[in-house]
């Protein structure tokens, strides 16, 4: 069985919902994740911000002009009169219940998680309808019925692989099972999601359930680039990909995956497969557990929104147990560090987390002078084996010489060097990487 995901531009249009269908082997078995139709999780966002601020008159006329996005939706996604009549009766009692949960008195966190679990909701009994219309035995599984998430809010894979079995057993002859992404249920049994970029997440978690031959992610790009499209021109996909490659990509900031998504299928060494929507002929990319070139750096990714962090203390100087104690106030805070660095008397990090940053480091200047920088961006090349690569970390920092690289660090991971830098610079340093590292290796980066 293979698992297809397809995010919010594959089923933004009614043409593309159907294209969706067409990319649904007929003979063999499929289970398909689905996000919400383009902008509806924004519009549901909002939605909940109005809400929770008391503002119902708003909030309202936002569900209106939701509801007659979907309905005008239908009446274009349709041939049948009786698959039209089936979905806008499906409509009026859904928009009955988003309508209810927005005027709950008391709206809240728990409110707010029902309603971001509606455009996956919407989208998929949509997609069900027009998939029964067309002949597919097709099976509309809730995925709140087998996703959950754990009081730290980390998928219970026992769990779902359980349920799910249970679920689809009813239903043995089924070819085409349909689910929704993103959502799922927390420790409390209460309606919760995956985060926001989730359906990819839970695409991997189901295929490392089901053991699945093959987990395909299908976007509006044709694999990953070798750098980001929207910024350096003559980019190219890189047709093969190690799961620990993929990851530290995602991680730092590829958008065409979500960071979680590698690790349920690297458990079980599930292909994972990076495929366009809109040029499904194109070959995309494999992620596997194939031996990589040694010492080639892959792609680039760019996470923005880095906060750079410096505690200087000479108290540092021959003494131990001084990072344990830094390492643990983060650990208070729940707050994960991306890079270090250490000196003889200071320490350098950085977070992408600010929301404890404060407290943070009121606890640091009890151990010595701290220093902040925000909107600093950490500039992630990836490959394998690149630290044994000899004269590689000398062209990277050739390449970024005229900028203020604030660290480096290499060394950490086999599959990465990275650079931290302002914000401002970003473009211009994602640029001369590009130009410096892959004008001679393009046609060795691509395979």
């Amino acid at each position: 069985m293979k698992v297809l995901k397809f995010g919010g531009t594959s089923v933004g249009k009614p043409e593309r919902m159907r294209s969706v269908e067409q990319l649904c082997p007929p003979k063999e078995p499929v289970f398909l994740v689905l996000s919400a139709i383009t902008g509806v999780t924004n519009a549901l966002v909002e939605i909940s911000a109005l809400a929770t601020n008391g503002e119902l008159t708003q909030a309202l006329a936002k569900v209106g002009d939701l509801e007659t996005l979907h309905r005008n939706f239908a009446s274009q996604l349709y041939a049948q009169p009786h698959s039209l009549e089936k979905a806008q009766t499906f409509l009026t009692q859904e928009f009955g219940k988003i309508r209810a949960t927005v005027e709950t008195k008391s709206f809240g966190i728990t409110q707010e998680r029902i309603l971001l679990a509606e455009g996956e909701i919407l989208s998929t009994h949509l997609f069900s309808f027009y998939a029964q219309e067309v002949g597919r035995e097709a099976v509309l599984l809730d995925a709140l019925s087998f996703m959950k998430i754990d009081e730290n809010e980390e998928p219970v894979l026992e769990h779902i692989e359980q349920h799910l079995q249970v679920v689809m057993q009813k239903t043995p002859h089924t070819q085409l099972w349909i689910t929704q992404g993103y959502i799922c249920r927390n420790a409390q049994g209460e309606v919760d999601n995956l985060k926001r970029g989730g359906s990819d997440y839970t695409a991997s978690l189901v295929g490392a359930a089901l053991r699945a031959q093959e987990v395909q992610i299908w976007t509006d790009i044709d694999g990953m680039h070798n750098n980001d499209p929207r910024i350096v021109k003559n980019t190219f996909p890189i047709a093969e990909l190690s799961f620990d490659e993929a990851a530290e990509l995602a991680y730092f900031g590829a958008k065409i995956l979500h960071p979680a998504t590698i690790l349920p299928a690297q458990k079980y060494n599930i292909p994972v497969r990076l495929l366009n929507t809109m040029q499904p002929e194109a070959q995309g990319t494999i992620i596997h557990n194939a031996v990589q070139n040694k010492g080639i750096i892959k792609s680039i990714a760019a996470k923005d929104g880095i906060t750079a962090i410096k505690i200087r203390s000479s108290r540092m100087l021959l003494a131990y147990g001084f990072l344990r104690r830094i390492f643990e106030i983060f650990e208070s805070y729940k707050t994960p560090i991306d890079m270090i660095t250490t000196s003889e008397v200071a320490v350098s990090l950085t977070i992408d987390q600010d929301k404890h940053l404060e407290a943070i480091c009121q606890e640091l200047e009890k151990l010595g002078v701290v220093e902040i920088d925000t909107d600093q961006t950490i500039i992630c090349l990836v490959g394998n084996q690149l630290s044994q690569a000899q004269g590689l970390t000398a062209k990277v920092l050739k390449a970024v010489e005229e900028l203020p690289v604030r660290m480096v660090s290499i060394g950490g991971s086999a599959h990465n060097i990275s650079l931290l830098l302002p914000s401002s610079h970003k473009n211009y340093a994602l640029n001369v990487l590009n130009e410096g590292l892959f004008t001679k290796q393009a046609q060795h980066s691509s395979y």
